[in-house]
This record gives structure tokens, sequence and C-alpha cells, in this order.
């Protein structure tokens, strides 16, 4: 695994951040993690072990900086990959991640070799959630977000008690989240409202595959299956798995990573 060393520009700023799993094998599909509001690749461990060996996969850590556009997010990634020789290859949009995904690929300078959308969407759904969501977060405080975080880790440690690689990652989470990210995470929640990709994706031929937890109170996944049926020409695939949640990559983390092969072969 070859993991960028320095998260930290010259100006002191942070910059984005990569992380590739079997980079030896250049005969390997190449499949792009875009990870969701939070930001970056804590909660794939387990999807990543699944996938080991069958593909190159790129993980990303996004910068938190409350200042950047989508744009931003797409031009970046584009340099970072471009840097490492990666021209073209799957996309995984991870919630958020799904808006730079179409970001991505409307710039046409990376090469899609195809989409997947993991909880994710095209337009935001439910924008009365969304507009609630926006008004709450900025009025959270720090020391409340880190209260609460502990009991994320122990229902972690309930939840994937088989899988020491989700339990670990719930822990990475934790220790991660700082004022900063909090303030990315509340800039995102503004760019998801201000984004609407739908003309992208309803001009898009590469294959398209939605992945959604069947219980997703975050996106609703029959209104962005729907969606996609109608309007979508390059949509070949949707899978609903039971009885995850909104983050099916960890709750689900083997099936996933099962159909995500399946999908790109």
């Amino acid at each position: 695994m070859i993991s960028d060393p320095d998260p930290i520009c010259s100006d002191g700023q942070e910059r984005l951040r990569f992380r590739i799993s079997n980079p030896e094998d250049a005969t390997a599909p190449t499949l792009v993690y875009l990870p969701g509001i939070h930001g970056d690749w804590t909660l794939v461990q387990a999807f990543r072990k699944a996938m080991s060996g069958r593909v190159r996969f790129v993980e990303i850590t996004y910068p938190r900086n409350p200042s950047w556009q989508l744009c931003d997010y797409a031009r970046e990634i584009e340099s970072g990959l471009a840097s490492m020789g990666i021209q073209h290859g799957w996309l995984l949009g991870e919630s958020f991640g799904s808006q730079v995904l179409w970001e991505l690929t409307g710039r046409g300078q990376f090469r899609p070799d195809g989409l997947i959308l993991a909880g994710g969407f095209v337009k935001y759904p439910l924008p009365w959630l969304l507009n609630l969501t926006r008004r709450i977060c900025p009025s959270l405080s720090h020391r409340a977000v880190r209260r609460a975080l502990p009991w994320y880790v122990a229902y972690a440690r309930f939840r994937f008690a088989k899988s020491p690689e989700s339990i670990q990652g719930a822990r990475d989470f934790a220790q991660r989240r700082t004022p900063a990210d909090h303030a990315a995470i509340v800039q995102r929640l503004d760019l998801i409202a201000s984004n609407d990709p739908r003309e992208i994706a309803a001009t898009v031929r590469v294959p398209v595959h939605l992945l959604s937890g069947g219980i997703d109170p975050v996106v609703c996944w029959p209104w962005v299956s729907r969606w996609l049926r109608r309007h979508c020409p390059g949509l070949r695939g949707i899978r609903i798995i039971w009885p995850c949640d909104h983050t099916v990559l960890t709750t689900a983390s083997e099936e996933s990573a099962a159909q995500v092969r399946q999908w790109m072969s």
C-alpha cells in the first residue's frame, strides 16, 4: 500500500491525500473511492480488505478547507490521479462523494470507466431534511460532538463484533473529528444544497450503478432509483442491501465489495 505521507502544503493548508492498495498491478482495474461528507477513508477499512488484490483501490481524504467548491475537489483529484499516471478508472461516490463524482464526470478530464453511487444521489431528493440539517449542524458545539463519539465507537464494537477492521475504522473516525472537520462538513452540506448535476447524469453514457442500504433515512433510495431509471441513459444496475443503512460500504462491506467486483468485471 502506498500512502501520501504529508497532508500539509507549504502554505500550512491541508491538501488532498491519496492512498493506493495494490499499486504494483497496473493491469488491475482502478477503483477511486470518493468519501462521504465526513471526508476521509476511515470507514472503508473492511471494504478495502474485501477488495484486496482484485483492483487498484485509490482512497482519498479531502482537506478540511471550508472554502472549497466542488470544482476545487474535482480539479485537485484530477491533478493527483494524473500525477500517479491514472487517467481512467471506476469512480465510487459515497453520499456527498457522489456530487464530486458528477463534477469529475462533467469536467471530462478524468475518463470514468463506470460510476457507482454508494448511498449516493443526483440532486438531493429530500430538500427539507437537508435544510433542517444545515440549520442544526452549525449550532452543534465541538464538545457535544466529542461527547457523542464514544457512544458511536461502542456501537461499532457491538455492530461489527466480527470485523476488527470496521471497529478500528470507527476508532479512527472518532479520533479525526476536529472543529476544522466540523466546519468542512457544514460547507459540504451547502455544496449539496446548491448542486444540481441532473444535466450531467441525463447525458452520461458510461455504466452507472446504484448501491444502497435498504434502511437509509439520509438518502431516499426509491426516489433516486426512480429518477435514474427515467432519466439516466447509462444506468445498468441497482442493488439494495437489506437491512443495511446509509453507510452501506461499512455495514455491508463483504456484500458491497462482491457487488462492486461484479459490476466492474
